[in-house]
């Protein structure tokens, strides 16, 4: 198999702060013994460094702040081998993420919308043999424009989980949701084609309703579950527009998020998508 896609990743740009430490606060209480760390972010600007690193030709449209924060993550992208032309200078500050993770890797999020919320397309152009993948962190209307205009394949990752335009949905070539997102949204059980993750069980491919693929989730050791998602998204939508069977797509992009588990960073080093079609199953 040969990566041959064209990506362009409209979304969310954020830094994100994140507090690990042994069990995650209920309401009202204080958890101590943490540790701090501060790293590039933001559901789009993961899924864009994911498919640059996975192979794709990426190019990310967003918006980040007059900021220092604004410039590391334009550099964290840079460096990932995305191209940053098309982000915008806000005159908001960059988004940011406060993350607290606990020592299984499960996550609690709070995001400030910051420059995401002026992200735009105006000047913008979308080729026919170009894949568009945006995700529910910058506005609804934006998506809506994009269902219009985008004359390729549109993926749409449903996160967080916020009812879509109807025409989005109709518009849409795939929809990416976890379980929890699927059970939230009943108008994708009409949709042309919805991938729905699982967790440790898998994924699945629904075509209108019916399943019409799945695969059976790839061993992990899990220390943070932030960024995993995106990394799955990336994957999912590369591999489909690169002409993988259902089943095989599905399958890369577990070993994808599986990969993106075991470490802390929401923008890890991957190998190129081929590499992980090979992965072992879990039991």
């Amino acid at each position: 198999m040969t990566i041959d896609c064209s990506l362009t990743v409209v979304g969310s740009i954020n830094a994100d702060i994140t507090a690990t430490t042994s069990r995650l606060p209920i309401a009202g209480e204080t958890v101590g013994g943490g540790r701090l760390t501060r790293s590039p972010g933001g559901k789009g600007a993961n899924q864009a460094a994911a498919a640059a690193r996975l192979g794709a030709r990426t190019r990310m449209i967003g918006a980040v702040g007059r900021d220092s924060d604004g410039q590391a993550m334009l550099h964290a992208l840079r460096t990932a081998g995305v191209r940053v032309d098309d982000i915008a200078e806000a005159t908001a500050e960059t988004g940011t993420a406060l993350i607290m993770v606990d020592a299984a890797g499960e996550n609690q999020i709070a995001v400030c919308e910051g420059a995401n919320a002026e992200v735009s397309l105006a000047g913008i152009e979308f080729g026919a043999d170009e894949a568009v993948l945006t995700q529910l962190e910058i506005s609804l209307d934006l998506i809506a424009e994009l269902a219009a205009r985008v004359p390729g394949f549109l993926a749409v990752n449903a996160a967080p989980a916020l009812p879509l335009p109807a025409e989005v949905v109709d518009r849409a070539d795939l929809i990416i949701v976890n379980e929890y997102e699927y059970s939230q949204l009943p108008q994708l059980k009409t949709a042309k084609l919805v991938a729905v993750t699982y967790g440790a069980e898998g994924s699945a491919l629904l075509k209108n309703g019916e399943q019409i693929a799945f695969a059976e989730a790839v061993r992990a050791n899990p220390v943070s579950t932030v960024g995993a998602g995106d990394a799955y998204c990336a994957a999912l939508t590369i591999g489909l527009t690169s002409g993988l069977e259902p089943e095989r797509a599905l399958r890369a992009a577990n070993a994808v998020g599986a990969a993106t588990v075991e470490v802390t960073s929401a923008q890890p080093e991957f190998d190129p998508l081929e590499t992980y079609l090979s992965a072992d199953l879990a039991d």
